[in-house]
């Protein structure tokens, strides 16, 4: 039978679960995962389900079930496990995380349809050919930004893109690209936010006898590095680590974090709750 991801939100009130239960009781669906909680601070409630059924048919399950649960009105999305997200790439020179998403994706540890891999350099154009991406150069200066934003605009739409990964893009996106992509991109930070910004991060953490090197995987948003965070990781370090050690320990964590993100966008585990994030399977 066919396996079915849903996904919910709503204000927080009795009876959801009975509703939209009720509802695949009677297409005598299975459950095979249920996740779900209630935010008391924001009155929000968020669940995903994993189900199976014995119809094919999208369309038909997702109206009965928004038939069923009208009167919660919630935020309500179902796809076929089957029909993995759409994901585009962004990265500029420093290929680390790229070379990560792509080898899980290759591997099948990422449940993605990659259309291709976007970048201000060239530098990476053999790895997306190995990988048999679609590879496109936008350069970016202050008199072409506003105009490579629309063709990655452009490239959105046109791929039907569900998620941009900025997988050590060294651009600011504009307000603009920010909001048109509110919710659909994911940055990969340098730092286990708040922590040393702006350049050489690793010599600042040097400087200051760091004990754990992290990275923080988040939305992007206009606000610089203050989207809400998915994902963060870290490991342990000590004194005698050189800044070109705490470095590469760095490229491990960050490859970790943007990674473990993905993956749980692309399960559709990942909920936006004002400036914070649910995260079910973390």
């Amino acid at each position: 039978m066919p396996a079915y991801i849903l996904t919910l939100q709503c204000p927080d009130t009795t009876g959801i679960i009975h509703a939209m239960t009720g509802s695949l009781l009677a297409m005598d669906a299975n459950i095979l995962e249920q996740e779900q909680f209630s935010d008391l601070q924001t009155g929000q409630f968020f669940a995903r389900t994993r189900f199976e059924a014995a119809v094919d048919d999208v369309d038909g399950i997702r109206n009965a079930l928004t038939d069923a649960m009208a009167a919660f009105s919630p935020q309500l999305r179902l796809r076929l496990e089957s029909a993995h997200r759409r994901a585009l790439i962004m990265v500029s020179q420093y290929d680390h995380c790229l070379l990560d998403v792509l080898y899980r994706w290759s591997a099948g540890e990422l449940p993605l349809d990659i259309v291709g891999v976007v970048s201000n350099h060239q530098t990476c154009r053999p790895i997306a050919e190995r990988y048999g991406l679609p590879f496109a150069y936008l350069p970016v200066t202050s008199q072409t930004k506003a105009e490579q934003e629309g063709r990655l605009l452009a490239m959105v739409r046109d791929e039907a893109v569900d998620l941009v990964v900025l997988a050590r893009y060294m651009q600011i996106l504009s307000e603009d690209a920010c909001q048109a992509l509110s919710g659909r991109v994911i940055n990969i930070h340098h730092s286990f936010l708040p922590g040393f910004k702006g350049a050489r991060p690793y010599h600042q953490a040097y400087e200051r006898g760091v004990k754990l090197i992290g990275a923080t995987a988040h939305f992007v948003t206009s606000d610089l590095d203050e989207g809400p965070i998915i994902e963060q990781q870290v490991a342990r370090v000590n004194h005698v680590a050189t800044p070109e050690a705490l470095a590469e320990v760095g490229r491990d964590v960050e490859r970790l974090a943007l990674s473990r993100a993905v993956r749980l966008f692309a399960e559709d585990r990942v909920f936006l709750n004002h400036q914070r994030t649910v995260v079910f399977g973390s």
